[in-house]
């Protein structure tokens, strides 16, 4: 897989976006001023997003753009992403697939606590819409952001 390194940290240029890498790129772009419902723009009507590691009695995500968009606005209401960094892409041999790497850094208002969260993409992109993503990060981490207890029972102190 090729890879490139770069940082995405202003929001969506506006620009049209063909290739599965510039899809991934510009979500990382508005990933960094969000989460905002514009993000979804970038995802099929029938888009299917996961999480495979949630946090306890989280629900999985229905597919589709419009419950993601929902997500997101939900999303928007508990945390605020302020910039992403340390951004590595690499694209898969079949056209289609890209895995991006990336250092998230956002506040959630309720607990003021400050986050830096490590996640893994793996995307797949057809016809400039992403149809598939699959977002990795580790739910301590998002936990210990929210300032949810680590195990269960476990004292906030």
């Amino acid at each position: 897989m090729p890879e490139s390194n770069s940082s995405a940290t202003s929001t969506a240029t506006g620009t049209a976006t063909t290739t599965p890498r510039e899809v991934i790129e510009e979500l990382l772009r508005r990933t960094a001023a969000g989460p905002s419902e514009e993000m979804a723009e970038l995802f099929a009507e029938d888009a299917v997003f996961e999480q495979p590691y949630r946090l306890p009695g989280a629900p999985e995500q229905p597919p589709g753009r419009a419950a993601f968009r929902e997500h997101l606005r939900q999303g928007a209401t508990v945390q605020r992403f302020e910039a992403v960094t340390d951004v590595r892409v690499y694209e898969a041999a079949d056209g289609e697939s890209v895995v991006a790497e990336h250092r998230l850094h956002g506040r959630v208002p309720a607990t003021g606590r400050e986050f830096a969260l490590d996640l893994l993409l793996i995307a797949r992109v057809r016809g400039g819409l992403i149809t598939r993503l699959r977002s990795y990060a580790n739910p301590l981490a998002v936990a210990e952001a929210f300032g949810l207890p680590l195990a269960p029972g476990a004292d906030q102190g």
